[in-house]
């Protein structure tokens, strides 16, 4: 794929298809298909296909219920209400279960723009990652999001998938798999390692480029899956390059960067720097104007490894 695209988009394409190849798939949404993309598979499987209204509680609910009767739930709604209000029901009548719900969340991060802190998740995956029984995926473009919906319909058990509003540059062909439990490694480089997901996958990449100009290689690592954590993957890293940088479009606290940082402590401490949001909420604005006033750029990143590796050469 050349082209950049949505994540949500390849999400409702790929449910419209799956729902052709599975009957036991229904999709529940909260009055907002059309921004989540499941209006895809409402338009192809309406007796499948169901709008539980402005009550996100009552989403979690419903889908709970439909994975009791054997039915493979696809809830979905923008994060910041999949994971805020309707947490009670995610954790007790969803992972307490451990019930076959699959929660696909939209407009996470920062980059939802101009709606503003209100609309704008930035603690979702602290959220999510914290429940037991929870699997937590944040794939990085429109073809990872594809195969990570498979995936995930395949797997049995409750799943987290955090989308994002605005089209995102591709990262993969269209002949990559998804490996479940498996973070992939997109480039090698001795001196330090980037750990990315989402949207920051592509801006790692880039800060990789810029970073061998100045004859500084670095791996970059896709940790899609936040949970369950590809620790063999990430080990490797920090043993080779023994200065890691994490990045996610989420608070520094709770996500992907505590994720990689819990297991570093306690397995092989390197100097290690979370890009992210610094427990801050976001604002109002366009999403590439709060990506630089954030710090989400690839020029923040440079900056980053440069400082992992003054401390690392200090160490």
């Amino acid at each position: 794929m050349s082209r950049k695209m949505t994540t949500r988009e390849a999400y409702g394409q790929t449910l419209a298809a799956l729902g052709a190849e599975n009957p036991a798939i229904v999709v529940l949404d909260a009055d907002l298909s059309k921004s989540t993309r499941t209006d895809l598979f409402a338009a192809r499987f309406p007796e499948r296909f169901f709008n539980v209204g402005i009550a996100e509680q009552n989403l979690m609910g419903t889908a709970a219920g439909l994975a009791l009767a054997g039915k493979i739930p696809f809830a979905s709604s923008f994060a910041v209400f999949a994971t805020g209000r309707a947490f009670e029901q995610v954790r007790n009548s969803i992972c307490h279960a451990r019930l076959n719900v699959k929660i696909v969340a939209s407009h996470a991060g920062i980059t939802v723009g101009e709606d503003g802190a209100s609309h704008q998740a930035v603690e979702d995956l602290a959220l999510m990652r914290a429940l037991p029984q929870m699997t937590v995926i944040v794939p990085a473009d429109a073809v990872q999001t594809a195969q990570a919906v498979r995936a995930a319909a395949a797997y049995v058990g409750p799943v987290y998938l955090r989308l994002g509003r605005p089209a995102v540059a591709p990262v993969y062909d269209e002949d990559y798999r998804f490996v479940w439990g498996r973070a992939d490694v997109l480039r090698e480089g001795r001196d330090a390692s980037i750990v990315a997901c989402g949207i920051m996958v592509a801006q790692a990449l880039e800060a990789a480029a810029i970073l061998a100009q100045e004859g500084i290689e670095v791996t970059v690592v896709n940790m899609a899956m936040i949970k369950p954590l590809d620790t063999v993957t990430l080990l490797a890293a920090a043993r080779r390059t023994g200065a890691v940088v994490t990045a996610e479009e989420h608070s520094i606290i709770g996500g992907l960067g505590s994720a990689v940082a819990e297991v570093l402590g306690e397995e092989y401490p390197v100097p290690l720097l979370r890009v992210g949001l610094p427990d801050v909420f976001g604002e109002s604005g366009r999403p590439e104007e709060l990506l630089a006033k954030y710090g989400l750029t690839a020029s923040h990143l440079v900056k980053a490894v440069h400082q992992v590796l003054a401390r690392k050469r200090h160490a």
